[in-house]
């Protein structure tokens, strides 16, 4: 192991014991996206907007399907496993929106904000090469021919490529057939023709909602073309959105917004449950859960200014206010 990659290592070890003394108090320590951030990065920016997505939505409904399988894995740090899922590490961590993130470093893994090395033992047990590397992240939003790996569906070098991304690079489990071909069909319909006029825009509580929302038809989806293994990593997809919903609602005063959560979640646990044991139920369960986040998001609404989506409070917490 060369000097500068064990010194990343060091960095790495030290940087989690203090997160684990600074405890509750500060960001980093208390929202996942925080732990990511650069030092010196503004965090409030880059915990109060993100990369808008650049998604060209398909026609075709067997595409879309895949496309929506695609985008909620994406987002599932359970998706890559090991090490990556106990940190809470998912594609969008690098990728955000499907882009790039700029403001990205991991201790021992990134050398300036935005890159990052994919060839260390820290995560693989398959591609550690020994040297510090990192290298910038792509934006696979970027023009096709920007990008190192061809998109073109007969050739199949995005499939190989996400498959070793996620078995060896994450040292993760075999992802469900579906899972990876919608993963590379998501991919595929990223480009800067669909990207919004506005880069960035504003995260709300309601954004999130909506993610778990989209993840949990997904797997409603999946167990209509009767896959649960796919629809059981979709519902992982929506537990992990709602806690990361969760950790923003820490004020004394949104308990009814972290128990309306809670009760969302076992409702997802119970239909995990259901899909494990062949219950037939598992759809009506998830159709449930959706008319029941009808009553619950407002909730979360009328809380948002007392929680970590508001921009005055992030400001106030990143200065230690």
């Amino acid at each position: 192991m060369d000097r500068a990659r064990a010194a990343r290592l060091l960095t790495l070890a030290a940087g989690l014991g203090l997160l684990a003394a600074a405890g509750e108090t500060e960001l980093k320590a208390r929202l996942h996206p925080a732990r990511w951030l650069a030092p010196g990065a503004d965090a409030p920016r880059a915990l109060s907007t993100s990369f808008t997505e650049c998604l060209v939505r398909p026609a075709d409904a067997k595409e879309a399907y895949l496309v929506e399988l695609g985008r909620s894995a994406f987002r599932t740090p359970m998706l890559l496993g090991g090490q990556a899922a106990r940190a809470g590490l998912a594609c969008e961590s690098c990728h955000q929106a499907g882009r790039r993130n700029p403001d990205f470093y991991f201790p021992g893994l990134s050398g300036a904000p935005g890159t990052a090395d994919v060839t260390s033992a820290l995560f693989s047990s398959h591609r550690d090469d020994g040297i510090d590397n990192p290298k910038p992240i792509p934006d696979l939003s970027s023009p096709k021919s920007a990008l190192k790996v061809s998109q073109d569906p007969a050739r199949g070098d995005l499939e190989r490529f996400i498959h070793g991304l996620v078995t060896e690079e994450f040292d993760g489990a075999e992802p469900p057939p579906a899972v990876l071909t919608g993963l590379a069909a998501y991919v595929r319909a990223l480009g800067p023709g669909a990207c919004p006029a506005q880069a960035r825009a504003s995260v709300r509580a309601a954004d999130f909602v909506d993610e778990a929302r989209r993840s949990v038809r997904a797997a409603q989806a999946a167990l209509t073309h009767g896959d649960s293994s796919a629809a059981l990593l979709m519902i992982d997809g929506a537990r992990w959105r709602l806690g990361l919903i969760n950790e923003r609602y820490d004020d004394p005063g949104s308990a009814d917004a972290r128990a309306a959560l809670k009760a969302a979640d076992l409702d997802l646990l119970a239909a995990q449950d259901a899909i494990r044991a062949g219950d037939k139920g598992a759809e009506a369960r998830l159709s449930l859960l959706l008319a029941r986040s009808e009553a619950w998001a407002p909730i979360l609404a009328r809380e948002e200014k007392r929680s970590l989506f508001d921009p005055g409070r992030l400001e106030a917490e990143a200065r230690g206010r």
